[in-house]
Formats: C-alpha cells, structure tokens, sequence
C-alpha cells in the first residue's frame, strides 16, 4: 500500500497552481465578456438604430442514466447551478435596466392609491436563468462534461485557447437558443405557479397588463426573447469559458524526472509515480510523459536504460516496464472476463477479487507481468477528480454491461455467441496462449471445449469428491423461484419497462474501454522504448523483458481482436461537434486497436528476424510471424 502523502507535493506544487492559474484567467475574461454582453444587451429588435448607443456544462441502460440524473449528489449540483444562473440573470437585469430593472414597481389602482405591483419582466428573466442553469447541469451528466481527455499533439496554451473558442461562442448560443426554447414552452404551462407564490410571499400585485407573459401574446415579444437568448448566452459563455480553460491548464504536459541524486525527491520521479493510484491525474500525466520521453528524448532515454550503483540493476527500467505490462495484463482480463461471461451464460463474474489480486507492489519477475491486478478497475479522467478507486467493485452505473442470455430483453444476436463452435469456424481447435490458460479465465468455457472436441464430460461418478448431492429445494424456494419467473414474464412485456432496463451493447463497450487512454500511453511508451534499446541499450536491460512485453502484446491483441467480432462493438458513434462535452471516449477501443497494432509492428520492423531468438510460446511466435511477414 502506498501513503497518500506520497501525492500531495504534486497537488501542492502543480495542480493548485494550475487550478489557480485557470480561474485568474476566467476572472480577468470577465470585464471584457461582460462588455461585450452589455452592448449586445441594448440591441434592439424593432430598432436597430438603438444599437448606437454608447450605454452597454456512459450510463449502460436508460434506467442507470436516471439514476445518475436522480442521485443525491446531481440533485444538489442542480440546485447549486440554478441558484448560480439565477444569480447571473439578476445581474443580466440589472445591467440591461429598463423594464427589466426591478422585481416590483409602483401601480396606481383605480381608487387612486399606489401599490406595488409584480414586475413579470424581472421575474421570467430570473426564472430563466434558474431554467438554464438546471439544462446545463442534466446536460453535463448526459455529455459526460467532467470528463478531461488528453490531445495527443501537444500545443500551447494560448493555441488551445484560441482554436477552441469559436466553439465556445457557437455552443453557448446554440444551447442558450434551445434552453429559451423549452423554457418559453414550459412557463406557457406552468409560469403562474412562481408569479403566484412570489406575489403571495412578497405581498405584490398583478399588474394590469394587456397581455400576461404566460400567454401567446405575452411570449412572442421579440424584445423579451432576445434578452432571454442573450442573458442566457453570457451565462453558458461564462461556465464554458471557465470550463475550457480548467482543461487547457491541467492537462498540460508535465516532464517528471527519471532519477534523482537525493532520496528525499525519490517520490517525485517518473518510476514511483507510476505506481500511484492517487490521485489519477498523476498517473495520467506521468504515463503522458513517458509516451513523450520514450519518442522524443534521447538523453531521458539513457537515464531509463541506465543501471544503478553501487549494484548495477536496472531498477529505471524495471519499475517502468512492470507498471506498464500490469496495465496491459489488467485490460486483457478484463476483456477475457467480458467474453467469458457473453459466450457462456452471460451471467457476470466478478471482475476483481480482494484476495485474488495483487498490486504492483507485491508481484516480481517476469511471471507477474500477467498476472491481476488492484482491487478495483481504474475510473476514467472524468472521475479523477470526485472519485476514489480504493475498495470495492463498481457500481451499476458505471459496471461494464454483462448481458444475461437467459432473460427475456436480450436479443437473439448475442444469443448465437453462447452456440457450441462448429467445424470450420475460425476459433476451432485454437490452441490457446497458456497466460491465459494459467492466469486468467479461457476465452471460451470448459463445456464448450467438450462439445467441440466430441467428448463428453466426466460423469460426477467419476470425479472423486467429497461434497455431498445438493439437497432438494424446499416448497417455499420453488414457489419464490415460479413467482420471480411470472413476475419476470410480465414485466418482459411491458414495453417501458423493456426500454429502461435493457442494455445498450454499445455502451458497455465504452464503459469497458473507459480508461483506455493510460492502455494507449503504456503500449507507446514500451514500444519506443524497445525500438530505441535496439540502439542505445549498452546493458542490454531491455532484451531481458522483450519475451514477456511481446506475450503480453500479442495476448491483449487477441482479446481485442475478440471483442470487435462482438455485436456493435465495431460500430463508431457520431461525434458531436455541438456541444462542450468530450465525445473522444467513444472512439478509444479503436485508437487502442490501432495503437496496439503499430506498437507490435514497430517491434517487428526494428528487430526483424532477430526475434526468431526470443522463447514466445508456439502460438505467440505464430501470431508474431504473421506481424514479421506484414500480413496482420
């Protein structure tokens, strides 16, 4: 187990400052985006002439997004931006002035006294604000827009700034556009709900208005529908920019160093933060480094492939490329796991086991590269920085989808991946890698494998056992188990409920691909670095691992290759380009596919026939010929 102290010179020395740096920058944007909104705000519709004037934010199934929306902590964050938004709005008042100055203003009555009557343009620009902020936050849980991805080229700052702002401008408006729009739909049905309470409460008249704003009439004043759109705008503009912003300064690149001459600045080098678990984004940034050191750094390179002294073991070295097999082995489990689970029963196994795994810590030699890893799968960059990975499995929300082939929702597609394999499929009579057979549950169950080979399996006569025959259940669990059945039939032919709980195959395989980001960085940091030994290694440290690193390549290749022969998992969502969130997720089972792939292949086109001298099992030397003679 590692201290959580080990991290906190990062979050003190790096990420406050960036944190700081990012919100200085949104505030000084302030003064001059205000300006700006101050003299779109006295534009006018019917008068443009007036314009002269000086005076200026990966559920599984439906059900689990739901329950994203309703959890405790979304409500509150909801409450929270409509309080915000309805803040900014009153200030939008204020600064536009006129009619929209005041909550109350003074009316005369017909016996001549003077009362304070409701100002209904006051009041629907701070119901729309509110309105705005409550969109905005359900839309940062739809469009996962806390999620922070990682550019693959890297740029300066104010490059960033400057590129992705006119998406910024684009995305304010046109959400500001859509939010006025449901908002005017829903204060036409419900608007004199708040218009009552807030005169009951502030003891306020009902002015005598021609037109009441929750009417036809009342709504289609141009005037009022721009500075609704307007007001609306500034506000997303301001949430956005302060958005972006938070991206740019905390995922900039950060070059840890890879040795240090004084123990006490051991934790702040490139092979221990590897291993930290907290907080992510270390891990993240520090696996960003290495991808970047191993292509781009010769001198970083020879710090990695050097030994210590006095000893002369390549400790560099070693802690690098055990972290980075570990996250490999730890994908191809879980990548085994799903498959076993779709071709059996579809009953999920669990994923990680408290007694069954190991840290990084506890594993030596070259065995342990493939075998499991911590307690818990590693959360995606959106979830760094709310989240704790320790303890515990995940919850259903963000568990990847494991489909029960038994019940009545599923469709017959991944029905047919549970038939016993025939003649003549590709995966018949495969041998498989004996990783997986060891370490790992097979690709395909046991029972299987029997009906495939025409054997039967060994009667319960023949197996010497000293577990006594399941007693018979009692009536009471036979009549719970028909009741579970007919109650399970029923609800299979409800229609809503068939939409709600049934499970999106595509989602699951994001959600199984979540975190593929640091998978990416792992296999290109490796495969630099093993092209580059072929050259600048003098100890030779690299060829004592080059058996293991192939293995554990070509293992995850088949099981990714696997799992795009699954239903949908082939299928490429469309990206959105008209809104904040990061869509990216969706796309990295295909950037890991690839990268996988050149990283072998830059292995095979630097050493060529020299890896016919590499112990691989008979199917990975197999499968490496294929990559040798570019037939892959």
């Amino acid at each position: 187990m590692f201290s959580a102290e080990q991290g906190c010179w990062f979050i003190r020395k790096v990420i406050c400052w960036r944190a700081a740096a990012s919100i200085a920058w949104a505030v000084l944007l302030l003064p001059p985006s205000t300006a700006i909104f101050v003299i779109l705000s006295k534009f006018s519709v019917l008068h443009p002439i007036q314009t002269i004037s000086v005076i200026p934010t990966i559920a599984c199934s439906k059900i689990a997004l739901f329950g994203q929306l309703l959890h405790p902590r979304q409500l509150v964050n909801s409450l929270v931006h409509c309080i915000m938004g309805m803040i900014v709005a009153w200030c939008s008042a204020v600064t536009i002035g006129f009619r929209y100055e005041t909550l109350g203003h003074p009316c005369a009555q017909t016996d001549g006294y003077h009362q304070m009557c409701l100002n209904e343009y006051h009041l629907i620009l701070l119901l729309g604000g509110a309105f705005v902020g409550f969109s905005h936050s359900l839309l940062g849980v739809i469009h996962n827009m806390n999620y922070v991805s990682f550019h693959t080229v890297q740029q300066y700052k104010y490059l960033r700034f400057k590129g992705c702002l006119p998406l910024v401008v684009k995305c304010s408006a046109t959400q500001a556009l859509y939010s006025v729009r449901n908002f005017i739909v829903v204060y036409y049905f419900l608007g004199y709900i708040p218009r009552t309470w807030i005169c009951k409460t502030l003891n306020l008249h009902l002015g005598s208005s021609a037109h009441p704003l929750d009417s036809i009439a009342g709504l289609l004043d141009l005037s009022l529908l721009y500075h609704l759109w307007i007001s609306a705008t500034f506000l997303l503009f301001t949430w956005y920019i302060t958005l972006l912003l938070f991206r740019i300064f905390l995922t900039e690149g950060y070059s840890f160093p890879v040795q240090s001459s004084f123990t006490e600045d051991a934790d702040h080098c490139l092979p221990k933060v590897l291993t930290e678990k907290q907080p992510m984004i270390l891990k993240f940034l520090a696996l960003q480094d290495l991808a970047l050191l191993s292509q781009h750094s010769p001198l970083r390179r020879c710090e990695v492939f050097s030994l210590s002294q006095p000893g002369g073991h390549p400790h560099n070295w070693n802690a690098i490329s055990k972290e980075c097999l570990s996250l490999l082995a730890d994908l191809t489990q879980r990548l085994v796991a799903y498959h076993d689970t779709v071709a059996t029963n579809g009953r999920a196994k669990s994923l990680s086991s408290g007694s069954e795994r190991k840290t990084s810590s506890e594993t030596s030699g070259t065995e342990d590269f493939m075998s499991p890893r911590p307690t818990a799968l590693m959360k995606t960059p959106a979830s760094v920085f709310t989240r704790s990975i320790a303890g515990g499995q995940q919850s259903p929300l963000t568990a990847p989808f494991t489909p029960d082939l038994d019940s009545p929702f599923m469709s017959p597609a991944l029905r047919r991946l549970a038939a016993p394999v025939e003649q003549g499929s590709p995966w018949y009579g495969t041998v498989q890698s004996p990783h997986i057979m060891r370490r790992v549950p097979k690709l395909w169950s046991t029972s299987t494998d029997s009906q495939v080979n025409g054997s039967s399996p060994p009667s319960p006569a023949s197996v010497p056992s000293d577990k006594q025959e399941p007693s018979k259940p009692s009536f009471l669990a036979q009549f719970l188990q028909n009741r579970r059945e007919q109650v399970k039939n029923f609800l299979a032919k409800r229609v809503l409920i068939v939409y709600l709980f049934n499970k999106l195959p595509e989602a699951s395989s994001q959600a199984l691909f979540a975190d593929s980001q640091a998978h990416i960085w792992a296999l290109e940091g490796l495969s630099y670095l093993v092209q580059a030994s072929f050259s600048e290694d003098q100890f030779g440290v690299v060829q004592t691992t080059l058996p293991s690193i192939l293995s554990c390549m070509l293992v995850l290749q088949e099981a990714v290759d696997r799992h795009f022969k699954l239903p949908h998992a082939s299928s490429k969502p469309v990206r959105s380009t008209s809104s904040m969130g990061d869509s990216t997720y969706k796309t990295l089972r295909f950037a890991l596919r690839a990268t996988l792939k050149t990283a072998i292949y830059r292995i095979t086109t630097t050493f060529g026939d020299h890896l016919n001298a590499v112990q691989l099992s008979a199917e990975h030397r197999k499968r490496l010929q294929q990559f040798l003679e570019y037939k892959e």
